[in-house]
């Protein structure tokens, strides 16, 4: 005899969901309708030379605020599966690392423009015909200033993962796949997504250069905020760069109110504290996706399979067999890598001295040299400065999630705002006063870039756990002991992180910080970035390409020296 399985019909009101499923439904299909027109208009044929209608209408903001949201999202999809690798591969294999990290900060010095200028033709060519090629390059140069600060993010919470959860995942015979998803991920999420927060705003900075291309003498401007700003100064209309600020706000607004807010609320539990006390963030959406049937079932099934995905990549070996103990690294690759390498440098040496030989000369190498050290000054100046304003301020908000909720979307416009918007403004204002472009030029390059240390501290903050800021109420600790003591250790991971990428950042933004026009007037303060500026007007290509090598010089040596010492600081005694 048989046995039938009794199965009760699933009730139709579970399947037709609720009335908040119904309420958002509209809110699903606009987004889906938008994406789906903005991706068609991506895609549409397209011919090098041909001329694409834009305006400086108004009414044509919202398609080309669609349009440059598009793009820097993808571009932050790209960062993210990037960071994900870059860490794992950097936090986990010593040789891998040994590369890796030198690479990302000679990746991090090179300008925004010298990625587009070299991958643009490449990818129009991967799609003749298309228009597509052109969006990918302006989605590749948003890419390089997003991709960066999220990898050392994440190597950096990778590798000051507590000794007691790494014991805890060798006590579970986590394998390293499940490790990464179980453990590592959550515990760099919140890190993780302000530093997203802080890329997606980063990106607005350049967001003008990547929609106004230049290839084969041609200029192409593709549509959206960013070519809209670009005419609005060309035209020197006030006006129309008032609406695209506005424009802008309510762009930040929407993708904070139903992206980046439920994110960071949902990431509260990903917090490392073993007690409660911090108030959790909030978000509209959140709570209204919680209310309803149909989406918490989708989302619920697509739970449960990525959690039996795990299975699929187990540890092979029992913890306590001879297998699951460390083995000593094979010398021999060691060897091989390091003549590997060494061959490199030498072939890079050799090649170095052949360019400088003939195309520059050794006089003019020095000379670029002294103008790196003017720029390495500034640098350290306003990364000084910037610590002392935002890390009391980063440490304030990151405690308190209420005002951290409030002060969201404000910093992330903060952020976001063109620093290249206040350009004109500092001419005029330098000019009139007749002040000394050496000195006052030289904020411009912090304009855009001490958001970093703001969002990494605040993140770093609010991660500091609960039973830390007990003990530290406890013992009465005030003043400067407590910053001392306390605070300044809980967020130092972070900050570190937030300094390397402001760093990188403003020897980028050099470039345009220290060679500013408006009009006919033009001011140049004396340093690296004025000397690129300057070698890329004129078009002397082995001048560029030195004052970039140098400025890649600078910029590895400062990591080495000065960041990364920090970095093993906060990995060997700022654990918690």
């Amino acid at each position: 005899m048989t046995r039938r399985r009794l199965t009760l019909p699933i009730p139709v009101a579970s399947t037709l969901g609720n009335r908040w499923d119904w309420a958002l439904l509209p809110l699903l299909l606009a987004g889906l309708f938008g994406l789906a027109f903005a991706a068609s208009q991506m895609a549409r044929p397209y011919a090098l030379g041909e001329s694409i209608p834009l305006s400086l209408d108004p009414t044509v903001l919202p398609y080309y605020l669609l349009r440059t949201t598009l793009r820097m999202f993808l571009a932050l999809g790209a960062s993210l599966v990037f960071a994900c690798v870059f860490a794992v591969l950097a936090a986990k294999y010593r040789i891998a690392e040994r590369v890796l990290v030198p690479l990302l900060d000679v990746l991090q010095s090179i300008p925004v423009l010298g990625f587009l200028s070299i991958t643009v033709t490449g990818f129009i060519a991967l799609f003749p015909g298309n228009l597509l090629g052109v969006e990918c390059a302006a989605i590749f140069a948003i890419f390089t200033s997003q991709a960066w600060n999220m990898a050392f993010s994440l190597y950096q919470s990778m590798r000051t993962v507590p000794s007691e959860l790494g014991e805890a995942a060798a006590v579970f015979q986590l394998s390293g796949w499940q490790r990464f998803w179980r453990l590592e991920l959550p515990f760099a999420m919140p890190g993780l997504l302000w530093n997203m927060m802080m890329s997606m705003s980063g990106g607005w900075f350049f967001v003008v250069a990547s929609e106004a291309i230049s290839v084969s003498n041609q200029s192409i401007k593709l549509p959206g905020v960013g070519s809209y700003i670009a005419m609005a100064i060309e035209a020197r209309d006030l006006a129309a760069i008032g609406w695209a600020i506005l424009a802008m706000l309510i762009g930040i607004l929407l993708y904070d109110q139903l992206f980046f807010r439920p994110l960071v609320a949902w990431a509260d539990k990903f917090r490392f504290e073993e007690g409660g006390g911090t108030e959790a963030s909030h978000s509209w959406l959140l709570t209204w996706l919680r209310r309803t049937r149909a989406v918490r079932a989708a989302g619920g099934a697509l739970a449960r399979g990525a959690a039996r995905s795990l299975a699929w990549f187990p540890r092979r070996f029992d913890g306590t067999s001879v297998r699951a103990r460390p083995r000593a690294a094979d010398p021999r690759v060691a060897r091989i890598g390091d003549a590997l390498l060494s061959g490199a440098v030498l072939l890079a040496v050799l090649w170095l001295l052949r360019f400088i030989h003939g195309e520059v000369g050794w006089h003019e190498v020095g000379h670029v040299f002294v103008l790196g050290l003017y720029t390495l000054v500034r640098v350290l100046v306003l990364i000084a400065i910037a610590a002392l304003v935002w890390v009391p301020v980063g440490v304030w908000v990151g405690m308190n999630p209420r005002w951290s909720d409030r002060l969201q979307a404000v910093a992330q416009f903060l952020a976001a705002f063109p620093a290249n918007l206040m350009f004109p403004v500092a001419v005029l204002f330098i000019v009139h006063w007749k002040l000394n472009p050496d000195v006052w030029l030289s904020p411009l390059m912090v304009l855009g870039t001490q958001w970093y240390l703001l969002f990494n501290v605040i993140a770093g903050a609010s991660s500091v756990p609960t039973e830390l800021r007990h003990a530290a109420s406890n013992l009465g600790l005030t003043g400067w002991l407590r910053w001392k003591r306390y605070l300044l250790p809980a967020v130092f991971p972070s900050f570190v992180t937030g300094a390397i990428t402001a760093s990188g950042g403003s020897w980028n933004a050099s470039i345009v910080a220290e060679y500013v026009s408006w009009g006919d007037t033009t001011l140049q303060a004396n340093g690296l970035g004025s000397y690129i500026a300057h070698m890329t007007a004129v078009g002397d290509f082995p001048r560029i390409a030195l004052g970039i090598g140098v400025m890649c010089v600078f910029v590895m040596g400062l990591n080495h020296f000065v960041w990364r010492r920090l970095y093993r600081l906060a990995e060997d005694r700022m654990h918690f």
